[in-house]
C-alpha cells in the first residue's frame, strides 16, 4: 500500500481518508463471526467506537459515546488477529503494536484506516456510496491454507515508512523495523444485503492487488462503495535476537497460523448519520478532511482515553504456555468453518 507515492496519482476531485485509530481493546471477542460468544476462539485487536461488545446490532453510529479514531463521527469497529512471537522453548509472547509514522504522535497502538475511491485511481465518474447502518463484512479466513486473496499482505519494514515489497506470508528473516500487516477489503456491494452467511458473499472484489485500478463492478454487485483498508505495524524488533537457529519463522497469528495465509480482518460500519457519504462526496485528502472540512476530528488524547471494559478477563501478556483460546481451555476453530478460503 504505497500511499507515499500513490497519493500523487489521486485526482483533485476525489476524496481519500487516511486516519489513525488507537487501540480500543485486545480481547477474545468477535461479534461478527461469533456473536454472543465470550470468549471467542482467538484474540483480536479492536479499534473504533466504544459500543463494541460480544453482540452488536442496529445502527452502531447512534450507540457509541466515544471512539478511538481521528474522526469523532466514526463509531465503526475495525479488528484483526493479534501477532505473537513463539520462543524456541514453546512459549508465546504478544507482539506490541506501534504507531504508523504517517499519523500524529502519541497514538496508542491501533492501526491506520483508509477509505478511498476505487483503489486510489480514477473512479470513472461512478458515485461512491456510503455503507448503510448495520453493514458488516470480513476479508480473508483463518482456515485458509494458501494465499489466494488480493490485498492481504505482509511487509518486512526497514523503517515505519516502508511499504514494499508486499509479501503473501510472513517474512523469512528478521525485519529491522518490524512487520506490517495489510488488509484490503472488496469495494463492490450487492446493494441489498447488509451481511451474508459467510460475511463475504454480499461483496465482490475487482482488483488484483492493493491500491491498483479497480475494474467495473459486476451486475451481481453493482454498487461501488468506499475501498476500506487497514495497516497494522507490529514491533517485532525486540525478538530479532531470539530468531530460531534453523531460520524458521517464529511469528504466529493468534489462531496458531505460522504461515500468514489465514490473515483476515473484520469491519462493522458505524459512521454517524451521513458523515461518510459527505466525505466521499467531497474533494478532501487525508488530514485536509479534518476539522470540519467536512468531518469533525479529535485530539490524540481523546482517542487514547476511549476504552471498553474487559469482558473476558484472561492473561494475554507475559510468556504464555498456550495462545489464548488455543490450549488448555480447548477452544477450536469450529465457529469459523462457514468462512471462505
Amino acid at each position: 500500500m504505497k500511499w507515499l507515492t500513490l497519493a500523487a496519482l489521486v485526482a483533485p476531485s476525489q476524496a481519500a481518508l487516511r486516519f489513525g485509530c488507537s487501540t480500543l481493546t485486545i480481547q477474545r471477542l468477535d461479534p461478527l463471526v461469533e456473536p454472543g460468544k465470550a470468549p471467542s476462539a482467538h484474540l483480536h485487536q479492536i479499534v473504533g467506537g466504544n459500543a463494541f461488545n460480544a453482540t452488536m446490532s442496529g445502527d452502531i453510529g447512534e450507540q457509541g459515546t466515544c471512539t478511538t479514531c481521528t474522526f469523532s463521527e466514526d463509531f465503526s469497529n475495525y479488528w484483526t488477529a493479534v501477532m505473537f512471537f513463539k520462543h524456541p522453548n514453546g512459549t508465546y509472547k504478544r507482539v506490541p503494536i506501534m504507531q504508523n509514522t504517517a499519523l500524529p504522535n502519541g497514538i496508542n497502538g491501533g492501526m491506520t484506516v483508509y477509505y478511498t475511491q476505487q483503489d486510489f485511481n480514477s473512479n470513472g465518474n461512478v458515485k461512491i456510496t456510503s455503507f448503510k447502518p448495520g453493514f458488516r463484512m470480513v476479508v480473508g479466513s483463518p482456515t485458509a491454507t494458501k494465499s489466494s486473496i488480493p490485498g492481504l499482505k505482509f511487509v518486512c519494514l526497514e523503517t515505519k515508512g516502508t511499504r514494499f515489497p508486499e509479501l503473501n506470508d510472513f517474512p523469512s528473516k528478521p525485519c529491522k523495523g518490524g512487520i506490517m500487516t495489510v488488509h484490503h477489503f472488496p469495494s463492490c456491494w450487492d446493494g441489498k444485503n447488509l451481511d451474508s452467511p459467510d460475511h463475504q458473499s454480499h461483496m465482490y472484489n475487482t482488483v488484483k492487488e492493493a491500491f491498483n485500478p479497480a475494474g467495473p463492478c459486476p451486475a451481481s454487485h453493482p454498487v461501488r462503495v468506499a475501498q476500506v483498508a487497514y495497516e497494522t505495524l507490529w514491533d517485532t524488533t525486540q525478538f530479532n535476537n531470539m530468531w530460531p537457529a534453523d531460520g524458521s519463522n517464529p511469528f504466529v497469528l493468534s489462531f496458531s497460523d505460522s504461515k500468514g495465509y489465514g490473515t483476515h480482518a473484520d469491519y462493522l460500519f458505524g459512521w454517524k448519520g451521513d458523515s461518510l457519504q459527505r466525505a466521499m462526496d467531497s474533494s478532501c485528502m487525508f488530514q485536509a478532511c479534518e476539522n470540519g472540512r467536512p468531518l469533525k476530528s479529535q485530539a490524540v488524547n481523546n482517542m487514547n482515553k476511549c476504552t471498553v471494559k474487559n469482558m473476558v478477563n484472561e492473561d494475554i501478556d507475559g510468556w504464555l504456555k498456550f495462545l489464548p483460546g488455543q490450549g488448555a481451555d480447548n477452544h477450536d476453530m469450529s465457529g469459523m468453518t462457514g468462512m471462505k478460503q
